[in-house]
């Protein structure tokens, strides 16, 4: 049994084209992972890549600990299973399953023993002495199945397995999958376009478009709190409704209100979590509402549907309509709306029917990006400061740093985003009044009552509802606005400068220990001997400055980009805490252009001959040029045509 850990996969191929972009998962032992999304988004890709068909870009690929980019599939110890079965035709069901294991000379009595018990596993015992061509589909799917059983793997693959199943037995082999994953305790990784096989199988789901990761969750989270448009629509069925409209606060309710008119109230605690600017009526969102969360009723609540069709399925019955009730009855209405009503219950074409929403129940989506307005940790909270000699926000005054200063010379109030983890505990700037914690796994979700808002702040304090909560801010992670001009951006954890990758023969000292030679550290006895010896190494190359590349990252480099990685210009991204001062003549030579001071931490701004770097300082700090340097280990390298981070 083993976990598996992919980090910063991707697949390019070589006319440029991301099939895969940046994956990023790590599997626990015997978990069920589903990959699931539209035809091209990237899932069997990845799988093809877990198992060593496809050839991974850049990136590390770890079954248990061993890392396996280069390991040949035979070696990797897992097991696939394929959309067709590749069984072979001329072999009886016992020899199919026998194959790989007479492959690798197990002894026969082994052999039978395993098949035996595979067979006994999937009910297939009485079909041993068949040929494929005897078998329908269900019992070859299951011949497939067992073949990988038998070779005990750390992993099984499945790449849609049941896609050529009819509905009614890939229900069956759902469930029988998923008794499988639980009977055999190891690790499950599982393709699939259906979103009903996701749902009912995956003890984690990773939803993926064009290439790239949309979310990774538990199915449930993934229906109640999709991260976008795309998870929100493509899980669910049937899909998800989607509307225009807006949102317009008036005390405790807020107003959503359609594109034609049509209203419906909403209590504010439910989208509190919603940035502020939303709420003023002018600015259009999406609204997403699952069918199960539509009911239709006979009181009157601003929304009128006209029906389209009813669908009878037994169980329940589900009704298209359109809100649209001026225009004809068309099937695909711009408007179109889809309610699941009780079973046998039917409706006239035509008809106008009153629809209530479950306001707890909303989603809320950004028109342009998509992306959920109601995360469970807000992004940032908006809040408005007047400024003068001090600043006067959060119904407190405190000095204004002079970083703030500079950003908003000639104005009296500007507009603040606070992050949640702007917030630094032990401080005593603030005190706020605590209307709701929330645990998370590593943290609390503090809930600050704001007026008639609120603010939101992780911290790792002991809190109580209804207490004040005592706090300070770190000012550097805060966005200074003038209405949409942004005066002061957040500082980054991470800074980059362009450079190349370079090598060159040197001339090295070795010594000769136990009969081998290694190369000097100069920690060597006075009387070692010494030989000079030819070496290549490498560099990263800035602005005329080489810093030693590690070898590890010198083969990734090399093996991905070949003899072109000698032509390119690399963008190296470094954490800001591995920029390290040095001596005069070591590394970067630095003008210092700015001191940037945010009260609890301060900036020097280099100039590094047109690039920038900010570096963190003491308040004392007041020279006028530094040299910089870091560790060839502590920079990440991204190649920059295609934005792909290569080590």
């Amino acid at each position: 049994m083993a976990s598996l850990k992919l980090s910063h996969i991707y697949k390019v191929y070589d006319n440029g084209h991301k099939a895969v972009n940046d994956f990023n998962i790590d599997i626990d032992d015997k978990e069920f992972i589903v990959f699931v999304g539209p035809s091209g988004c990237g899932k069997s890709t990845t799988l093809r890549m877990i198992a060593g068909l496809e050839e991974i870009t850049a990136g590390d690929l770890f079954i248990g600990d061993t890392l396996v980019n280069d390991m040949e599939p035979k070696d990797r110890d897992i097991a696939m299973v394929f959309q067709n079965y590749a069984l072979y035709p001329h072999m009886t069901v016992y020899d199919n399953m026998a194959f790989g294991l007479k492959n690798k000379h197990m002894p026969n009595d082994q052999i039978r023993d395993r098949v035996l018990e595979a067979a006994k596993i999937l009910d297939i015992e009485e079909y041993l002495d068949r040929k494929p061509k005897a078998m329908s589909g269900g019992q070859r799917q299951r011949v497939a199945l067992g073949r990988a059983i038998v070779r005990n793997p750390k992993v099984f693959l499945l790449d849609e397995p049941l896609s050529n199943l009819d509905a009614k037995l890939r229900a069956q082999m759902r469930t029988e999958i998923t008794k499988l994953h639980k009977k055999l305790q190891t690790t499950f990784i599982y393709v699939t376009h259906d979103q009903v096989e996701a749902m009912t199988m995956g003890t984690r789901i990773v939803v993926m478009k064009l290439g790239y990761v949309q979310q990774i969750d538990t199915p449930l989270n993934l229906y109640n709190k999709p991260r976008n448009k795309f998870v929100a629509g493509f899980i669910g069925t049937p899909q998800m409704n989607f509307f225009d409209v807006t949102l317009l606060r008036h005390g405790e309710q807020v107003t959503v209100t359609f594109d034609d008119g049509k209203k419906f109230e909403v209590p504010f605690e439910t989208v509190s979590k919603v940035h502020d600017h939303y709420l003023h009526g002018d600015k259009t969102v999406i609204l997403g509402i699952r069918p199960d969360h539509l009911c239709v009723t006979s009181e009157d609540t601003g929304i009128q549907a006209k029906v389209n069709v009813v669908e009878q399925l037994g169980n329940e019955s589900i009704l298209y309509g359109q809100l649209s009730l001026d225009e004809e009855v068309e099937l695909k209405s711009r408007n179109q709306i889809i309610i699941k009503i009780p079973s046998g219950v039917t409706y006239e074409l035509g008809q106008i029917v009153n629809v209530k929403v479950d306001t707890d129940k909303i989603h809320l989506f950004d028109k342009d990006s998509e992306l959920t307005l109601m995360e469970d940790v807000p992004e940032y909270t908006i809040v408005k400061a007047k400024v003068g000699k001090k600043m006067d926000m959060l119904g407190s005054k405190v000095k204004l740093p002079s970083a703030f200063v500079h950003a908003i010379e000639g104005l009296n109030e500007v507009s603040v985003h606070i992050p949640p983890d702007a917030c630094i505990d032990e401080g005593k700037d603030y005190s706020l009044p605590v209307h709701k914690v929330e645990e998370f796994k590593d943290f609390k979700l503090v809930t600050l009552v704001l007026g008639d808002r609120y603010l939101f702040l992780k911290t790792n304090k002991d809190v109580k509802e209804g207490e004040n909560f005592s706090f300070s801010l770190r000012n550097e992670k805060l966005r200074l606005l003038n209405g949409d001009e942004v005066l002061l951006e957040p500082v980054s954890e991470a800074e980059s400068l362009l450079g190349t990758f370079v090598k060159q023969k040197e001339k090295v000292p070795f010594v000769k220990v136990d009969g081998h030679y290694q190369e000097a550290t100069g920690e060597e006895p006075e009387d070692a001997k010494i030989t000079m010896k030819t070496r290549v190494k490498f560099y990263f190359e800035i602005e005329g400055v080489k810093f030693l590349s590690p070898m590890e990252k010198v083969v990734k480099i090399t093996t991905i980009e070949g003899p072109s990685c000698y032509k390119k210009t690399y963008k190296y991204v470094l954490d800001r805490k591995n920029i390290h001062f040095g001596e005069e003549g070591q590394g970067l030579h630095a003008n210092v252009k700015e001191v940037v001071d945010y009260g609890n931490i301060c900036f020097a701004r280099l100039d590094i001959n047109g690039q920038e770097l900010l570096v963190e300082v003491d308040p004392s700090f007041d020279k006028l040029e530094v040299n910089v340097y870091f560790d060839g280990n502590d920079a990440e390298v991204y190649q920059r045509e295609i934005d792909m981070r290569i080590c």
